[in-house]
């Protein structure tokens, strides 16, 4: 029997209408339709952003990726859902993995990926891009993100303080992601700096309740949710 292929399909970053063609093609066509399960059993972005097209004859599989950083606990983790996912594609079924963002881009998908391709060589994987969160907040705020020569640089998550410093330094345009635990750090640089009137926040960007914040300089103690980013222009292209 030929084997299933497992699909990552890149969901966008909240509305719907950011899915490509061809994902749209693949969620309404495979049998399974697999996505990361939400924050205490909730429903997760992803699967609220394919939920339309989930009828249902569709096997809808929520996996479950642990919000911690303890190596063996997500191993183990990413090692039950791949075993979840190849119970189907040993049976010739395709299955699709749906993913916010883009599934290249610090996805949960590359790690289920490639934990499949660790335990089952044999195991076919493909992937569809799409739109990512740094491309969907500069559409929000109705700016380039990049001109010409200038130098982007993208930081997961800021942990210290030296990291964003040294990056301020080289960088053009710096886009920080989920920069919410580090917000008030953050601003402080910023503000020595003199950069937080060339600096925006978005909340849950592309979303109905997306916010923005354009100008830091009298936001010090903003409160964000998990999916905030904040884009600086360190070298302003007007």
């Amino acid at each position: 029997m030929q084997l299933g292929t497992l699909y990552g399909i890149s969901v966008g970053t909240g509305d719907p209408e950011l899915i490509t063609l061809k994902a749209l093609r693949l969620l309404k066509q495979l049998p399974v339709v697999a996505f990361p399960l939400g924050v205490g059993g909730k429903p997760g972005m992803a699967e609220q952003i394919v939920a339309q097209w989930l009828t249902s004859d569709r096997v809808q599989l929520a996996l479950t990726f642990p919000y911690v950083q303890d190596e063996a606990v997500l191993t183990s983790a990413w090692q039950l859902a791949a075993e979840q996912v190849w119970q189907y594609l040993e049976k010739g079924m395709d299955v699709a993995f749906a993913c916010e963002g883009d599934v290249s881009f610090y996805s949960t998908f590359t790690y289920l990926a490639q934990t499949l391709q660790q335990l089952h060589p044999e195991a076919t994987v493909e992937t569809v891009p799409g739109v990512c969160s740094p491309m969907a907040a500069a559409a929000m705020l109705g700016l380039p993100l990049t001109v010409r020569d200038q130098r982007l640089v993208v930081l997961p998550a800021l942990y210290r303080v030296e990291e964003l410093e040294a990056v301020l330094d080289g960088a053009d345009v710096v886009v920080l992601l989920k920069v919410s635990s580090v917000y008030e750090q953050v601003w402080q640089v910023l503000q020595r700096r003199q950069l937080l009137s060339s600096s925006y926040v978005v909340e849950r960007a592309t979303l109905p309740d997306m916010k923005i914040y354009r100008d830091l300089r009298d936001r010090p103690d903003l409160k964000l949710p998990y999916f905030s980013l904040l884009i600086v222009q360190v070298t302003r292209s007007d």
